[in-house]
């Protein structure tokens, strides 16, 4: 049985049951109102301890699965997701001039990215109330996720996608079966299109804040640090943001750790945004309840957001936690996709480095004490951007002719400078 008890509305505080509705507030509407999921945490606590998932041998997020929404386990997909590697990087600790850096690797989950915690969840949902098939607006990494899910699952899908989303991400898509919409327009323009199909066709909507189980699936990832790290949680979290959703979600899941019991303190959440996408560190520089629209441009794709859908769970994240958002340039995302894969060994797409970028610029800017301790997440491999990767390459590949002698000159080219 599901331990939630009730859905609550971030902006009029309206309790709903479960039973009663599946996306908005049907009040506030579906940007302000987003819904937030309560549990009964009592009964958490009966079930779910620091103890009992010290024994606990399943490696993937359903380790947490009382705190999940989910009602009928059968109808979980046999994906590994979730429980992904988190690194501490002492190279980059040195190069900052901080007291210790962990790099959390969610490009390593079954379609390459953290959506895959959303997903799965969502698909159970689906399943749960016997929907006939599954719709989401994507830049391309949430609907590949969904797609592999519901590919297993058996659900028709329709994924409506901006017209430039990168190509790797639409092979995906189109690989896993997926019926693939490709809008004339932006993300945005994509996002209202398929409310507007979802709730014409009755399809079940997986887009990001509409569906407020998302934010539990993403959840886990914070769960994940806090045991990782020994229930000793870092000072700063680092997330790559558009939507909003990835952030409000992980601050979600160190509230609930807090709550539980399970540790003592909580940590700053920074959403990281591209300059040219930057609507909620906007709303955030204003002291402003709202975010956007803007027009928004950045080769980081996947947080090329207009109007952010989970703003005003994100602004409240920045609030409750004392953290806030940042903006960082193409150029210093480009600089910190290169790092990573230098000094970490980690490929991420764009929007995937833009979290090491944050934490640059901020320590660079002397807002980072000399003992302070930082998570980086890393949300998207970037062999699904390859295109955007390449903006970051700092060399070619070597042309030679097929003699050693050819190979050695061009060697010696080199070397010279």
């Amino acid at each position: 049985m599901s331990l939630v008890t009730q859905l609550i509305c971030v902006s009029c505080n309206r309790r709903f049951s479960p039973r009663d509705i599946d996306y908005t507030c049907p009040d506030c509407g579906p940007v302000r109102g987003t819904l937030e999921v309560e549990y009964d945490y009592d009964a958490v606590r009966r079930e779910l301890s620091r103890e009992k998932l010290a024994r606990n041998r399943n490696a993937t997020h359903w380790r947490y699965r009382p705190l999940l929404p989910v009602e009928r386990p059968e109808f979980i997909q046999p994906l590994a997701v979730g429980w992904t590697p988190l690194y501490r990087n002492d190279a980059f600790r040195d190069r900052l001039g901080i007291g210790a850096v962990w790099i959390k690797d969610d490009s390593r989950n079954p379609t390459a990215s953290l959506k895959d915690r959303a997903s799965s969840v969502g698909v159970v949902r689906a399943l749960e109330k016997g929907a006939a098939a599954m719709t989401a607006a994507s830049t391309g990494n949430a609907a590949s996720s969904l797609s592999a899910f519901t590919a297993l699952a058996g659900l028709p899908t329709y994924i409506f996608v901006p017209e430039h989303a990168p190509r790797a991400k639409l092979v995906q898509l189109l690989l896993f079966g997926a019926h693939v919409i490709k809008v004339r327009g932006t993300y945005d323009d994509a996002f209202d299109l398929c409310w507007q199909a979802a709730e014409k066709w009755g399809w079940y909507n997986r887009s990001t804040a509409i569906n407020p189980y998302l934010g539990e699936g993403k959840k886990t990832a914070a769960l994940e640090i806090c045991e990782q790290l020994d229930w000793q949680v870092p000072d700063w979290v680092f997330v790559p943001v558009g939507d909003g959703c990835i952030f409000q979600g992980m601050w979600k899941g160190f509230k609930d750790a807090h709550r539980l019991g399970w540790i003592e303190r909580l940590p700053k959440m920074i959403g990281v945004q591209a300059e040219g996408s930057a609507a909620l560190a906007d709303a955030w520089e204003r002291g402003a309840d709202t975010a956007g629209p803007i027009e928004a441009s950045t080769f980081a794709d996947s947080i090329s957001v207009g109007l952010p859908r989970d703003q005003v769970k994100a602004l409240k994240a920045a609030r409750e936690s004392g953290g806030g958002f940042v903006r960082v340039s193409d150029a210093e995302i480009a600089e910190a996709l290169a790092l990573l894969a230098r000094h970490a060994g980690i490929m991420a797409e764009p929007a995937g480095a833009a979290g090491l970028a944050g934490l640059r610029k901020m320590a660079q800017q002397g807002r980072l004490g000399a003992n302070d301790t930082a998570v980086v997440m890393v949300t998207g491999h970037g062999l699904k951007d390859i295109d955007g990767v390449q903006k970051a390459m700092q060399r070619e590949a070597i042309v030679v002719e097929k003699a050693l002698e050819d190979v050695e000159e061009k060697l010696k080219a080199i070397q010279r400078g």
